[in-house]
């Protein structure tokens, strides 16, 4: 069974920083990308970034050139979130595009004040 499970929301004043971290457990073969996407009090989920298995990188318009995906050692997938804006406020979550299936993390609220 695919476990993911993210950690390191919480909450900052505009213009501060946080680092978003995604661990999974369980077998997942043929991997086509990792990411993150957040979803807004009524509003629709939506992409942040996904990383592909190439390699290739894909920044929502809204966080290009604040934001910073990376994979660790551990093969955890990391969000850096700079220059956070109120806008960012949202429930942040981990994805992991596998074989035609998405598998999702439980999600952590990333809450920037004004």
């Amino acid at each position: 069974q695919v476990q993911l499970v993210e950690s390191g929301g919480g909450l900052v004043q505009a213009g501060g920083s946080l680092r978003l971290s995604c661990g999974g457990s369980g077998i997942i073969f043929s991997i086509n990308s990792m990411g993150w996407y957040r979803q807004a009090p009524g509003k629709q989920r939506e992409l942040v970034v996904e990383i592909t298995s190439s390699g290739r990188t894909n920044y929502g318009d809204s966080v290009k050139g604040r934001f910073t995906i990376s994979r660790d050692h551990a093969r955890n997938v990391l969000l850096e979130m700079n220059s956070l804006k109120p806008e960012d406020t949202a429930v942040y979550y981990c994805n992991v595009r596998a074989s035609g299936a998405d598998y999702w993390g439980q999600g952590t609220q990333v809450t920037v004040s004004s």
